[in-house]
């Protein structure tokens, strides 16, 4: 029996992202929920993700002058309406059956940025066809084999990429009971890797292609990418000081702050916890990216508000892009947009700069 994912198409009522889950699950094959929901061993680490934030408050201001909040924001050169982006998602077709096409065009709308995934269910330049005004990153996970890493970056180049975020904390992947439970395995292509099958000419299988992830990351890793892209290089899945500088020093263009979601490694700290001393290391010398546990506006509020300069958000756009495709999508963002404006304008601040000078309180 083949897999059937959603078609819905269209607007989505939202009481606030958390409540997404139930509503995809109760329409979601089992095994599918459980891989985009699941994280590590006991999750714990996924759950301290969105706990953290009620360790920091936020000081109401008044008396300040603001009716309405200005959500634009830069990054390099590139114009945004909004300092919240898509994370990279491997496989949403498993959530909808326009996949990361619909993502893309939602993005879009929403005047952000959308980033594919080297284990994406649409090809490179399909998801950049769709929304090709828009600023696209391509997520790299480096292969032992270098030719598929030179072909998949011509690929992403070709786009027009913005930017290559290269992932260095899933070497291997974390212990996810969920997917042992319900013996997942990917139900639908992933056509990057196929393409690069065909194209070199040795038949290797998908499977062989996805064993085949680079494990033993050095720093030279980072210019090597540079050099095959000529793009800028952020470097994803950052959770120490240390290794911030290290990447930095390395030629990173940017740090994404991220612990994969909790999918990694339980146990671990809160992304939220470490991104501030990981931001005073960084020292405003590139751009920071955060992630892991936003679910709220005030989330967002108070991650720009510990050092990040965007603010990226996974699974929930999963759930709107099942829920609603590519208006589900916007949907989810135009909530969570939503909810950050009122939360500026009840702290006093206008701009995402005034936010990110805002100290809040232990």
């Amino acid at each position: 029996m083949s897999y059937q994912a959603s078609n819905a198409e269209g607007n989505i009522k939202i009481v606030n992202l958390k409540s997404l889950e139930k509503e995809v699950k109760d329409r979601m094959e089992p095994g599918a929920f459980g891989y985009i929901r699941g994280g590590s061993e006991d999750e714990w680490t996924m759950d301290q993700n969105t706990e953290s934030f009620n360790t920091k408050k936020i000081v109401p201001r008044v008396l300040q002058g603001i009716d309405h909040a200005d959500l634009s924001t830069k990054l390099w050169d590139i114009d945004l309406k909004t300092p919240i982006i898509q994370a990279p998602s491997a496989a949403q077709g498993l959530s909808h059956e326009k996949g990361e096409v619909n993502t893309a065009i939602g993005m879009a709308k929403a005047g952000s940025i959308f980033s594919i995934s080297t284990y994406a269910n649409t090809l490179i330049k399909d998801a950049a066809a769709a929304a090709p005004d828009a600023p696209q990153f391509f997520q790299i996970y480096m292969s032992k084999d270098d030719g598929f890493n030179e072909f998949i970056i011509k690929k992403a180049v070709e786009a027009n990429a913005k930017a290559i975020v290269l992932t260095v904390d899933s070497t291997l992947g974390g212990y996810r009971e969920e997917d042992v439970i319900n013996n997942f395995e990917f139900p639908l292509p992933m056509p990057n890797l196929a393409e690069y099958s065909q194209a070199d000419g040795t038949g290797k299988g998908i499977g062989e292609i996805y064993a085949a992830a680079k494990q033993d990351f050095v720093p030279e890793d980072i210019q090597k990418i540079k050099d095959l892209s000529g793009l800028p290089v952020i470097v994803k899945g950052i959770q120490s000081p240390e290794d911030a500088e290290i990447a930095i020093n390395a030629g990173a263009d940017g740090i994404w702050v991220s612990n994969h979601g909790g999918r990694q490694l339980d146990g671990g700290p809160a992304s939220f916890e470490v991104l501030p001393l990981i931001a005073q290391k960084v020292a405003k010398r590139v751009p920071v990216i955060f992630d892991s546990g936003v679910r709220r506006g005030e989330h967002v509020f108070k991650a720009l508000a510990s050092g990040a300069d965007l603010v990226a958000i996974g699974r929930p756009i999963i759930y709107g892009l099942n829920l609603g495709g590519a208006q589900g999508v916007y949907d989810v963002m135009e909530h969570i947009n939503m909810e950050l404006s009122i939360t500026m304008q009840l702290a006093g601040t206008k701009t995402i700069e005034d936010v990110k000078n805002t100290k809040l309180m232990d």
